[in-house]
């Protein structure tokens, strides 16, 4: 959590010019048709075939079936200029919905617990607010809905498959509806937002026997547990601690009786980070503590070493435009929050990678209604206040950035 209260602010509602105001209905409309129907990675055929429909009513040129299920769509302004990009993700997640909303999903064991359903629903009203008014901007919009950002990823094959090109886009920005900041702020910030996501899964091979003849035995549970504390030594003393990174052991399996000495054990974890570089160190010495470890011992292993996602970090130009258009929309005594990072992942970090950009946190939490479940929860759910003042944001910052 960050510090501010969960209370939703007080929204100035002149801050959001009058159509963008009447189009909330729709949006609710939208993000709630989508809620119904979540589907997981790479199987977003119905939420793509819905935002197709919609660009087609609205006559806006897009193309369908971008790395399976992704969808780009073009809005041009009224006289040549630069290009941004807006992406949504717009996959749900694994977890059987507990919320008794009329709304709630019809495919059980499928949610949206991370808000992708209000992301699309914002993404579709900013497409369709600019596409009424191209005299308000010059250049082009590239909107980009893409698929799996849970895992595996979506940006990058999206990215491969030339979204970005075509016309080439000059800077790119993105919004994640957030239960950690209240309705009526907004989190954005230059620099690393988020962490890179990385996993690894480790084998540890010893020699098994009877528990009270320890000495014939190689202990794999003993050899594992050494290694978990171990790798704690390298957040404490091999990284600057004015940064920050984890590195967590989520599961430790061995063994299937009390008086037996297992053999094998199995440890598996995440890591998270903001300085690139530690994309280097930190892998090095987990295998290192492995390796030294089990030699001790006299066991072995097999580590499976995994990059998910780098770190989100955010252009400081682009950043600015961000944080200078929310200042202006969420005039609330909280407004803008600058100190929000979170050790969360986000592939919308390969396409940072790629172009300038910012990606920001939208607060939708309110408390008052009991809408401040954490992301990722079984009654995960948000104001949908937020989805017009999302509109706003993005189209501001197409008209500042295109001007």
């Amino acid at each position: 959590m960050f510090s501010t209260s969960l209370n939703p602010q007080r929204i100035n509602a002149s801050s959001l010019r009058s159509e963008i105001q009447v189009l909330q209905p729709q949006l609710v409309e939208w993000r709630r048709w989508l809620h119904q129907r979540p589907e997981l990675a790479f199987k977003e055929h119905l939420s793509a075939k819905f935002i197709t429909q919609k660009l087609q009513e609205w006559g806006i040129s897009h193309q369908a079936g971008i790395a399976e299920t992704g969808i780009v769509a073009i809005v041009k302004g009224q006289n040549p200029g630069k290009a941004i990009g807006i992406r949504a993700d717009m996959d749900a997640l694994p977890i059987l919905e507990e919320n008794e909303i009329p709304y709630r999903s019809q495919h059980p064991g499928t949610m949206h617990a991370c808000g992708h359903d209000g992301h699309v629903a914002i993404a579709l009203g900013t497409a369709y607010y600019l596409s009424l008014h191209p005299e308000q901007f010059s250049g082009t919009v590239k909107f980009i809905f893409q698929p799996a950002e849970e895992g595996p990823g979506g940006a990058k094959p999206m990215i491969e498959a030339g979204v970005l090109e075509n016309p080439a886009i000059d800077a790119i920005i993105g919004l994640h509806l957030w239960n950690n900041l209240p309705l009526g702020t907004v989190g954005v910030r230059s620099g690393p937002l988020m962490a890179a996501t990385e996993f690894f899964r480790c084998h540890i091979q010893g020699k098994g026997g009877h528990g009270a003849m320890p000495h014939q035995t190689v202990d794999s549970i003993l050899v594992a547990a050494q290694i978990v504390q171990a790798l704690q030594t390298i957040v404490a003393r091999n990284v600057n601690p004015l940064e920050s990174a984890v590195v967590t052991v989520g599961e430790l399996h061995g063994g299937k009786a009390l008086n037996v000495i297992a053999d094998s054990a199995h440890l598996s974890g995440t890591v998270r980070y903001f300085n690139p570089e530690l994309g280097e160190t930190i892998p090095k010495r987990i295998e290192q503590i492995i390796a030294g470890v089990c030699h001790s011992h006299g066991a072995s292993y097999e580590l499976d070493y995994q990059k998910l996602y780098p770190p989100v970090i955010n252009h400081p130009a682009i950043a600015q435009l961000v944080r200078s258009v929310s200042e202006n929309v969420v005039e609330t005594p909280a407004g803008i929050v600058p100190e929000c990072q979170t050790m969360g992942g986000e592939d919308m970090s390969f396409f940072l990678q790629e172009v300038p950009g910012c990606y920001f946190f939208l607060g939708g939490a309110n408390l008052s209604q009991n809408l401040a479940y954490p992301h990722h929860h079984p009654r995960f759910n948000f104001d949908e206040t937020a989805l017009s003042i999302g509109v706003e944001i993005f189209v501001r910052c197409v008209e500042q950035f295109c001007s």
